[in-house]
């Protein structure tokens, strides 16, 4: 996740708008995963920072796309804090652009959605017939 606005902390609906998850999911990971502990204002309300947001898009990653189990994205995530992957991985991902991202989330979601059509459309030169 590029963070291009400067803000130090986001709130759980800005944080929602940015991962796609609803705030119940967001909440039920702090339960479940220990180092995903957002701070809270003075109101209660709790604070995110781009550190919070980088571990949530890992988690995420790893439970939707990898299909980890709960467990098996704990152990993951706690075997990279150990060798320091998680900052690699958040700074490997700062240094691509935010628009270059989503473009290519957007060309591999069309890409997906041709083949779920008609997998037989496509022939073996890669020409839509």
């Amino acid at each position: 996740m590029d963070d291009t606005t400067g803000k130090l902390y986001y709130s759980i609906s800005e944080v929602c708008g940015m991962t796609g998850l609803k705030p119940h999911v967001l909440r039920y990971w702090e339960t479940t995963f220990s180092m995903l502990k957002p701070s809270k204002n003075q109101s209660g309300n709790r604070i995110y920072r781009q550190e919070d947001i980088d571990l949530i898009m890992l988690i995420k990653r790893l439970l939707h796309d990898e299909r980890y189990t709960i467990e098996g994205a704990r152990q993951r995530i706690e075997e990279m804090m150990k060798s320091g992957g998680t900052e690699r991985a958040a700074e490997n991902r700062a240094r691509i652009p935010l628009e270059t991202l989503q473009w290519i989330r957007k060309e591999i979601s069309d890409l997906l959605a041709l083949l779920d059509r008609d997998p037989m459309a496509v022939d073996k030169n890669g020409e839509h017939r």
